[in-house]
């Protein structure tokens, strides 16, 4: 897909692509690293909004038809990014909980400095 977008170096962006959504999708839901993850993931997500998404409009449900076989959707507009990168800002500034793995792992101990 981003060969055909015209992306260059298709293939390292695409490898790239996967490891920050899996890494860094990994992150959030356990609730570490939220600062550090978000840039490269909004990163993502801007380039995808700008690439394919912006194109469609704004909603992210269009109806294409109903037959009698269910309904088809047509293509995602960018509505949908938008959530994303205001949960992701949200996490990133607000940090991710009390029920996070943050919230349970030891923070190491500054060092005071003597003046």
């Amino acid at each position: 897909m981003l060969q055909t977008l015209g992306v260059p170096l298709p293939q390292l962006l695409a490898w790239l692509t996967t490891l920050v959504e899996l890494v860094g999708g990994g992150a959030v839901l356990a609730g570490v690293f939220i600062p550090l993850v978000s840039v490269p993931m909004a990163i993502v997500l801007l380039t995808a909004l700008f690439t394919v998404h912006s194109q469609y409009g704004f909603f992210s449900v269009k109806f294409a038809e109903v037959t009698s076989a269910g309904i088809r959707f047509g293509p995602v507009g960018y509505e949908i990014i938008l959530l994303y990168l205001a949960g992701l800002a949200t996490l990133a500034v607000g940090g991710p909980g009390r029920l996070s793995l943050e919230a349970v792992l030891p923070r190491p101990k500054r060092i005071e400095r003597s003046r």
